[in-house]
């Protein structure tokens, strides 16, 4: 059986919740500001055009310009390892880059977002809404470079952006030691804002690690519901699930502290202030790892939390395991995507680096489907030739400790 014949379920349960949850209709009347451009920055001069143009080459772009004091710069926190062949120290660095203002407008897309939520401009969650949709509408940057001192000291040059803003490339680093934590700066023009302040994990070769899931996993996020989408996103204070902190920390206290977190999650990168925030409250320092498909686009949301999120998740997984494949891996997901079903298939690929799956059966949200969802011939196929005594399905995350404690032993 090939890979993409072991996804057809998976595709098929997300075609069917969108139908039966009416997304399409959700989304239709939802803004895409990318849609009636050629590109997916708003191009008002022919410079910015040229720019929009050349990111398309990525690291090779001739063309390149440098933040100013009225752009934004999102660092995005990551996790140093060691090079296989080199031994040496190295990590993924993540920047996205914009403009604070927009070509679009933030009132029709908050109006659109107000509308599907029945929410009242009198109303004080307006504020709210308008506070976190805004990144859904800043013109983003292609071709832009941004210097940043690592440690404090030593000047680095993230970039130039590609198409969609947003900067992606591996950096050779000083050493460091296991669990120790480093911060990046970005050193910027007075009037530029944003995320100035990233932290790269020193995750040595051996030890443990947990990829998990965010949106109903460890935040209530109701991803089986449009519009439970749009009200937990745009207007509500973000919620833990229950149990869920106890027990990441229960798990951090386990490894001694030295593991290394992955937050993998379906939600676009438009999120990753808002969640970012929400993991330092409430969750072990790590890496977010998001999608970077739908800027400028609040359209975008709902589909990239829908849509291809199996394949999205196991190529991640992928890079994750090329980063660290002798660690001790612990996968944490939920019932309402495909959480079961990535995670079979990473450990068909790789049973020496999954050792334990763990998913959060949600009983919790009210969503036309997920009894279906929470059948056990779903578990079932989702973990064919899985050891049964490494998948579990849980409602009390309190049962997981005993869990975690008896893997950690073992291993």
């Amino acid at each position: 059986m090939t890979p993409t014949q072991k996804r057809t379920p998976s595709l098929e349960m997300q075609q069917r919740t969108r139908k039966e949850r009416r997304f399409d209709d959700a989304e239709k009347d939802l803004p895409d500001f990318s849609a009636n451009k050629s590109t997916v920055v708003s191009a008002s001069t022919v410079a910015d055009k040229l720019y929009a143009a050349l990111a398309y080459l990525g690291m090779k772009n001739p063309l390149t310009r440098s933040i100013t004091a009225d752009d934004t710069v999102w660092l995005l926190d990551n996790t140093a390892y060691r090079n296989e062949e080199t031994g040496l120290w190295e990590a993924e660095y993540v920047a996205a880059m914009f403009s604070q203002h927009s070509s679009s407008t933030l009132v029709e897309a908050v109006g659109a977002i107000a509308d599907k939520i029945d929410l009242d401009k009198c109303d004080p969650a307006y504020k709210t809404l308008e506070e976190r949709a805004g990144p859904f509408v800043q013109d983003i940057k292609p071709g832009t470079q941004a210097k940043v001192l690592y440690g404090g000291k030593s000047l680095m040059t993230l970039g130039p952006s590609g198409h969609n803003g947003i900067s992606s490339e591996i950096k050779r680093l000083p050493g460091g030691n296991d669990g120790e934590t480093i911060p990046t700066f970005a050193r910027v023009p007075k009037g530029a804002n944003g995320l100035l302040e990233m932290r790269t994990f020193y995750a040595d070769a051996e030890g443990w690690g947990v990829i998990s899931d965010i949106d109903d996993t460890i935040k209530i996020t109701q991803t089986s519901d449009p519009i439970g989408i749009l009200r937990t996103t745009f207007i509500e204070a973000p919620e833990p699930a229950p149990g869920m902190p106890a027990l990441y920390k229960h798990i951090h206290a386990l490894t001694k502290n030295t593991s290394s977190w992955f937050y993998l999650s379906a939600s676009p990168y438009n999120l990753y202030p808002f969640l970012r925030a929400f993991r330092q409250r409430h969750y072990p320092h790590g890496t977010i790892i998001l999608r970077d498909a739908s800027w400028m686009s609040v359209r975008g949301l709902l589909t990239t939390l829908t849509l291809g999120t199996e394949d999205y998740k196991v190529d991640r997984m992928e890079k994750i395991h090329a980063w660290l494949p002798k660690r001790k891996m612990i996968c944490v997901g939920d019932s309402t995507q495909t959480d079961p079903e990535a995670y079979g298939e990473m450990y068909r690929r790789y049973p020496h680096w999954v050792k334990a799956i763990l998913i959060r059966k949600v009983e919790d949200i009210a969503a036309i489907g997920i009894e279906a969802k929470n059948e056990p011939e779903r578990f079932e196929e989702a973990f064919k030739d899985v050891p049964r005594d490494v998948w579990h399905v849980f409602t009390d995350p309190e049962t997981c400790r005993k869990i975690v404690e008896d893997v950690v032993a073992k291993h």
